[in-house]
């Protein structure tokens, strides 16, 4: 049966139940009453979706509340454990894995440090990446006691490129060595789960944008362009909160021609010179000595403190600040260049190295943005820090599923349709 925009009743059914969910989502616990003008349904329909989100247990009761004098009016919420997603950042130094429930309350994780197979080479190791994911997946639902069967799916923010074809995703990641790698095939044959729990994998700059733009400092916001920077740098753009973002290549921006060589190969990006990887270079380059032997954060920990010592009477290290004020410099043009192409109301800034060099080196950051960019879009934009952490693209990863299970009213996935027998074993069957 189709209604008369083409759509069927049970594709209404389905937006019926998605608007409810989300309302109930994002905006807690609500009454019937309210939930009509949220989500624009009638009485009637919202107490059908409402009477089936319960029966199947997606929905609870959670008190009640006075009406004006009339009977209370009875609240109702998502249920916590109805549901459970898995999300995975694999990041540059580490990965990490963290298991939530519905709310996205963290019930498990755990880390795996990656190390390069070369020096500055950045290529990782496809199979140990595999490896870790498998073991660690494992881990936290034997940890948090969760049924593999209960998870409505696994999350997984990448660094670079990600196809989605035939062979479901394919990561193209030139920093860290890897073209064309069949990223989810490889983790569908290598982890001990049922075919019906889908992968949704993505890029790291695209979950941290969707993290921050449903929960974080983008909440409110229509457009947002959301930066991330670790040992590299990315960057999302989002023209519709409820909609995943478009992950950019912002890093490989040329900002300088026949400049630094990049670890892309190319000269000249904004990541040869704004990378927290490249930073650290520069300043040894220039004179500098971060720790022997430390990994990114504790370096870039050590060369801040030099630049900006604790004690007042010890004196600033002069290199440092001027690698740090050249940096700020880079990242302000490419700051202007997001203002220029995409007009955003905001950009944040997030990933563990944008955090740690935090509201003081953004303000530089910042004077420099509105120096390159054009008036107008530029007293326009509000730049500032993400607010959910350097934990940001787990928890966006954990979103993709959850985002699907929602845009799916509720439902769980179809089982995965089988592969077609091959053509030998067909033939063979009809000789028997």
């Amino acid at each position: 049966m189709h209604a008369r925009s083409g759509r069927t009743v049970r594709d209404l059914r389905r937006e019926n139940r998605t608007a409810v969910l989300r309302r109930l989502y994002f905006d807690g616990p609500a009454s019937r009453l309210t939930l009509g003008p949220a989500t624009g349904l009638s009485s009637g329909s919202v107490s059908n979706v409402v009477a089936e989100l319960i029966a199947e247990g997606l929905v609870e009761e959670a008190g009640s509340v006075d009406s004006a004098g009339g009977r209370p009016r009875t609240l109702v919420r998502v249920t916590p454990d109805s549901g459970f997603m898995i999300g995975v950042d694999i990041g540059e130094t580490r990965i990490r894995i963290e298991l939530f429930d519905l709310t996205l309350t963290e019930l498990a994780r755990t880390e795996r440090a990656l190390a390069s197979t070369g020096p500055r080479t950045g290529r990782y190791d496809v199979d140990l990446v595999v490896a870790h994911l498998r073991d660690g997946i494992a881990e936290v639902l034997r940890a948090a006691d969760v049924p593999a069967d209960r998870l409505l799916g696994v999350g997984v923010g990448v660094p670079g490129i990600v196809d989605h074809g035939e062979d479901g995703a394919v990561v193209h990641g030139q920093t860290i060595g890897w073209d064309s790698v069949p990223l989810e095939r490889l983790l569908r044959e290598a982890v001990d789960l049922p075919d019906t729990v889908p992968y949704r994998i993505d890029n790291g700059a695209k979950t941290l944008g969707q993290a921050e733009m449903w929960f974080g400092a983008g909440r409110g916001a229509r457009s947002a362009v959301v930066v991330l920077f670790g040992s590299g740098v990315g960057a999302c753009s989002v023209t519709d909160p409820m909609e995943p973002g478009r992950a950019l290549e912002w890093g490989h921006l040329t900002v300088r021609v026949r400049g630094r060589r990049c670890r892309c190969g190319s000269h000249g990006c904004l990541e040869a010179y704004a990378g927290a990887e490249a930073l650290l270079e520069r300043w040894r380059e220039a004179g500098g000595r971060p720790p022997a032997g430390a990994d990114e954060e504790t370096a870039l920990t050590a060369m801040l403190a030099a630049a900006h010592p604790a004690d007042p009477a010890t004196a600033p290290d002069i290199t440092a600040l001027a690698v740090l004020e050249e940096t700020a410099e880079y990242l302000g043009a490419g700051f202007a260049d997001l203002i220029n192409l995409f007009q955003p109301e905001r950009i944040l800034v997030g990933g563990w190295a944008g955090l740690q060099l935090g509201e003081r080196f953004l303000r530089t950051v910042t004077r420099y943005a509105r120096e390159y960019a054009l008036r107008y879009p530029a007293s326009r934009t509000g730049i500032g820090l993400g607010t959910l952490g350097p934990e940001a693209v787990t928890v966006g990863a954990a979103l993709l599923p959850l985002a699907d299970f929602f845009a799916r009213g509720g439902r769980r996935p179809e089982p995965r349709p089988s592969a077609p027998a091959p053509a030998w074993r067909a033939a063979l069957q009809d000789r028997v």
